[in-house]
């Protein structure tokens, strides 16, 4: 029985477009509801929510029951977390702040089993590997590991192209928070300008026939992504999602802003 299709690469590889939900609550009966929502791919957020491995673990279960798309985001680049990570049955990572083809190349290292990487033989010990009732997982698992390298910065962008040259990464994501912050526009990534930088990114990680991902819950603009080729764009968060809902039913009722 060979390593579970990972439907989300083959979409992405296909240009196939691929709406998601950022998951921030840590929670996996709250991943359940979302899982249940009808989008194709879910962010575990391990950045910037407080997950660790064990919560992490969770949502991975609840949302293995549906057809739906974990994409785990690691809160940084480091081989040995990337390992455990891929090991909890993750297929999609995720990785922040990645600015240069040399660090997209470690990434891709990382994933990888030997001869193409150094990720650590542990299968037999993995929920990955089915707790090693997967029988070739070894020889199967590097063909469905599916690395998205996250370009937010000014220094990314301009190295789009020469990342987008790395093979083994299979997505480059740009995240408009940050590139708005480090462009000067510190929580304001709807000025103009950084919209046009985004865009501007997206087609450019086209040119270079990489999948092309993004994040807004600005839904005109998630629109305008998709329009200019990006594959996978996730249009909300679950916290800000639950925030709003809350905050506008309790003002309703007492008046609180």
């Amino acid at each position: 029985m060979p390593t579970p299709i990972n439907k989300f690469k083959a979409a992405i590889q296909k240009s196939e477009k691929q709406i998601g939900l950022w998951m921030g609550l840590t929670n996996a009966y709250t991943a359940e509801i979302c899982a249940g929502a009808g989008f194709d791919w879910l962010v575990i957020d391990g950045e910037h929510a407080p997950n660790d491995l064990q919560s992490t673990l969770a949502q991975l279960q609840a949302l293995a029951a549906y057809p739906v798309s974990p994409v785990v985001r690691v809160p940084i680049g480091e081989t040995w977390l990337i390992k455990q990570v891929l090991d909890l049955g993750a297929q999609n990572i995720l990785v922040p702040m990645v600015e240069s083809a040399a660090q997209a190349e470690e990434l891709v290292r990382a994933i990888k089993y030997p001869p193409q990487g150094v990720r650590g033989v542990g299968a037999a010990l993995a929920r990955a590997s089915q707790f090693n009732r997967i029988g070739d997982y070894l020889q199967t698992a590097n063909e469905q590991t599916c690395l998205i390298v996250q370009v937010e910065s000014q220094v990314g962008i301009d190295a789009i192209e020469e990342i987008g040259q790395v093979e083994g990464v299979d997505g480059i994501f740009i995240g408009p928070a940050d590139l708005g912050a480090d462009m000067g526009y510190l929580g304001r990534p709807g000025e103009q300008v950084v919209k046009d930088a985004v865009l501007d990114g997206i087609a450019k990680i086209v040119a270079t026939g990489k999948a092309a991902g993004v994040l807004s819950a600005d839904k005109v603009f998630a629109r305008a992504c998709l329009d200019q080729g990006a594959s996978f764009v996730a249009v909300g968060t679950d916290v800000t999602l639950f925030s709003g809902v809350t905050s506008k039913l309790a003002e309703e009722f007492t008046g609180a802003s």
